[in-house]
């Protein structure tokens, strides 16, 4: 199974068959990503950062990945000393860099631009993170961590916070019903899941439960997913301060929780799971953090033909 010179801008794009064969080229690769081995894959090979849009792990595990495989990287650097400040358009942006870099790992503000950048790149494209609507990596890594520290195969997920901008949440939905998981929402209802996505589950006759409680489905499922309210996303302050506080993972919600109970996260946390969860068999969000590295070097030796 060839990936060479695919665009990775929406998980939608690829099967489960391929997405299987990610998670195996991401396992194969972990050793390394973690300093045990040395590999030159991408020797002689340019990647451009891209990020129109702010950006911790993403962007520095990208550059972790890039360096693991012996790569280089190209930064965009600060947007306010670039030429986006002098009107420069994204399709022009990407019909330069083309000329630098062998692949452009692409985060932008704007829905759908990812894939509107493919339309003028000359080299694959992969996003970091488009508007809410795809943040393709951030599932791949999801994917795998939820596979490494618990099964995909029939999950019982519940997926909690922030669900109508949460973009790692939408793509993470599509993801699992290929796997056949048992979906629940959990949010106030000013953040529910969006109508389409349930009704595309549904649809997939995927199981859909909604909630605005923590306590009533804690016991009952094998990974809590959960995001922070998005400030930035909000465009009424006030609307943000009503519904920032409104879910909390505490050490005493998790006293009636099971025992293979895995918290994921994408991360950065607020306030809405206390420290306290750090130091339980529970927390597995610093551990995903990591994993986005050999996920990443997976897409990149993948989508660059340096691993067929």
């Amino acid at each position: 199974m060839s990936l060479k010179n695919r665009h990775v801008i929406s998980v939608k794009d690829f099967s489960r068959e391929e997405i299987d064969y990610i998670l195996d080229t991401a396992e194969k690769l972990e050793p390394a990503a973690r300093g045990e081995e040395r590999l030159r894959l991408l020797d002689g090979k340019i990647i451009a950062l891209l990020f129109f849009e702010p950006s911790t792990r993403t962007r520095l595990s990208f550059e972790a990945a890039v360096h693991r495989l012996g790569g280089q990287v190209l930064h965009l650097g600060s947007v306010e000393a670039s030429s986006v400040m002098k009107g420069e358009n994204l399709a022009d942006n990407m019909r330069v860099t083309s000329n630098y870099a062998d692949l452009i790992v692409l985060r932008h503000p704007l829905d759908g631009s990812a894939r509107m950048a493919t339309e003028f790149a000359s080299v694959p494209i992969i996003n970091g993170g488009d508007g809410s609507v795809n943040h393709p990596t951030q599932t791949f890594l999801d994917l795998f961590t939820i596979r490494r520290e618990s099964h995909l195969e029939g999950l019982k997920i519940a997926m909690a916070g922030d669900l109508k901008y949460g973009r790692t949440v939408h793509s993470l939905c599509h993801a699992l019903s290929l796997y056949g998981a048992e979906m629940t929402f959990v949010s106030p209802p000013e953040l529910r899941m969006p109508s389409e996505i349930v009704r595309d589950l549904q649809k997939n006759r995927i199981s859909v439960k909604e909630t605005d409680s923590l306590e009533e489905i804690i016991g009952d499922v094998e990974v809590l997913y959960m995001t922070r309210v998005q400030k930035e996303r909000f465009l009424d302050p006030e609307e943000y301060e009503k519904v920032k506080n409104k879910l909390k993972i505490t050490g005493d919600l998790l006293s009636t929780a099971g025992p293979n109970l895995k918290i994921l996260h994408p991360l950065p946390r607020v306030d809405e799971i206390f420290p306290e969860v750090d130091s339980t068999p529970h927390a597995c969000y610093f551990k995903q953090a990591f994993y986005g590295i050999p996920v990443r070097m997976a897409l990149l030796a993948l989508a660059t033909g340096v691993i067929e």
